[in-house]
């Protein structure tokens, strides 16, 4: 029976994730919440409380509460945090959260799994990172601002980069993916529910399904790799520096 962890699996993307996973009776998934467990799940799912990515102790948590004796087939860090910012209101507080969550929490919770020999050749982890994190994706139709937003998942990308290459003996493989742009409480919340239809938003569950079938693709061939699943529709900078988006492929490679 493969085994799959989600990471930050209480709402939005990992809640679509975990559900999208559990819908297939042979997969046992784990799902981490940052506060309690939740109580109503399926058969096949079993919950670790108490982990926040942002703190050293997360992979600890999840190690401690991991109760099979297989390692773990997938892993999936969908836990995020976003904090708008402009250059003329910067928030010290909200990039030193978002660095954590993003950057540095992940870095950590692999060292935990590893270590503890919950991960396998022929293992996959899944950082999902944003095309926001693309430093060739940005460009003055944008414009500037949401420093620790854009710097965060950059700095994401850079982190799973190096991951792989650590990983890479081991076998197990790294992918950086941008799921989409989503219609989440997370972007409504910074007021991105306005550019949801212009910008070719999507639930959700939409998005989790994309994701988790590229998931079954991805390999250690492609370790180390920055990807959009769901290709370049909802990527307002694409075309100014990529090009004409109907000559883009799905899945597209991203350009760091």
């Amino acid at each position: 029976m493969p085994t799959v962890l989600v990471v930050g699996a209480t709402r939005g993307l990992g809640k679509s994730i975990l559900d999208k996973y559990a819908a297939k009776p042979s997969t046992l998934v784990y799902g981490t919440a940052r506060n309690d467990k939740p109580q109503n799940h399926a058969n096949n799912v079993k919950w670790i409380g108490k982990v926040d990515l942002s703190t050293e102790d997360a992979g600890g948590k999840i190690v401690a509460q991991y109760e099979e004796d297989s390692p773990i087939d997938v892993v999936i860090i969908t836990a995020g945090y976003f904090g708008t910012e402009t250059f003329e209101k910067l928030d010290w507080e909200a990039q030193l959260k978002m660095y954590k969550t993003s950057a540095i929490g992940p870095v950590f919770l692999v060292q935990h799994l590893v270590h503890a020999g919950l991960l396998k050749k022929g293992s996959k982890i899944i950082l999902v990172t944003s095309e926001s994190g693309s430093i060739t994706l940005r460009h003055e139709q944008e414009g500037g601002g949401n420093y620790g937003h854009h710097a965060s998942k950059a700095a994401e990308n850079m982190a799973g980069k190096l991951l792989s290459l650590d990983l890479k003996d081991k076998g197990i493989a790294v992918g950086l993916v941008h799921p989409g742009f989503m219609r989440t409480e997370m972007t409504a919340g910074v007021g991105f529910d306005k550019f949801w239809d212009e910008g070719g938003a999507v639930t959700p569950d939409v998005a989790a399904g994309s994701l988790v079938d590229w998931i079954e693709y991805f390999g250690i061939d492609k370790t180390g790799t920055y990807w959009a699943p769901r290709g370049p529709g909802d990527i307002g900078t694409a075309e100014p520096v990529l090009g004409p988006k109907e000559k883009l492929s799905t899945p597209l490679q991203l350009p760091w």
